[in-house]
């Protein structure tokens, strides 16, 4: 070989060399790159499952707030006038899980109410109130028993509650003061609207129902201006009655409500009155 050859060949054994150092710092970069993307991946992934842990933990703590809430403070019946119900003989009571059924020990008239209460009232506040409708008036009254206390968190449709009274075939809606809220919802499955110490956040204005509204002159609560604005909602031919003397709390029995005003009539007065305007507007059904 001549030395022009060896020279010659030398490059080669150079190039080869650098060719085999280029490929494995290639490759290596290549690894590396490919392993880049796993961990973010991974760094992703834990990410997103503690702010899914988070959020998850936020709702819980929610809902349990919530169900404590709801238990806590709940305005009890007071003893005496639901006692005085359930000594009323015209009047049978049945307790059920979905509400409390009175019904006319005889002459039933064929039309009832379905009575949503207030936030965190026991149905059996309301028991007294109503009783005249029954005794009196032979209306079945039927209080429901809200989820939860709250009338909101309670999406039973009406034949939830009127299937507890299948007698009867007339049905009034109503309620009072958040529970009338829920009870404008209820409406339209109904043949008409009582409203206790409550106005609509739903338009009824061309619904074609018969309305009655029944308000306070002491209501601090849902105050006749609350009741004023919520007259546009409702039917032009809708009933209002203000009831000079009565508070928020006139329309149950179980004590006085902070915020509210002071009561200026008697519970036999309330009690009567109530009678005679929703047994009116159910004697215009029948």
């Amino acid at each position: 070989m001549t030395t022009d050859d060896a020279t010659d060949a030398t490059p080669d054994r150079t190039a080869g060399s650098d060719t085999t150092v280029g490929s494995d710092s290639t490759e290596g970069t290549v690894a590396a790159d490919a392993g880049a993307p796993r961990k973010d991946r991974r760094k992703g992934l834990r990410i997103l499952w503690w702010v899914l842990g988070v959020v998850v933990g936020l709702i819980l703590v929610a809902v349990i707030a919530i169900l404590i809430w709801s238990q806590v403070g709940v305005a009890a019946a007071e003893p005496a006038p639901l006692a005085a119900v359930q000594a009323d003989d015209r009047i049978v009571i049945t307790d059920d899980s979905a509400g409390l059924v009175l019904e006319p020990a005889s002459g039933a008239t064929g039309v009832g109410l379905v009575f949503v209460p207030g936030a965190k009232v026991e149905a059996a506040a309301y028991a007294a109130k109503l009783s005249g409708l029954v005794a009196e008036q032979g209306v079945t009254v039927v209080i429901t028993k809200p989820w939860l206390n709250l009338a909101f968190f309670d999406f039973r449709p009406l034949d939830a509650f009127t299937g507890l009274a299948p007698d009867v075939d007339t049905w009034i809606v109503g309620g009072h003061s958040l529970g009338g809220v829920r009870s404008c919802m209820l409406a339209t499955q109904a043949d008409a609207l009582a409203l206790f110490a409550s106005y609509c956040s739903t338009d009824l204005a061309e619904s074609g129902l018969p309305v009655l509204s029944i308000s306070g002159s002491e209501d601090g609560l849902s105050t006749p201006e609350d009741i004023a604005d919520g007259r546009p909602l409702l039917p032009g031919d809708a009933g209002f009655v203000e009831v000079e003397g009565a508070s928020h709390s006139s329309f149950g029995d179980y004590g006085l409500q902070a915020g509210d005003g002071t009561p200026e009539i008697s519970d036999e007065d309330m009690t009567a009155q109530i009678t005679e305007l929703v047994g009116g507007l159910a004697a215009s059904l029948r």
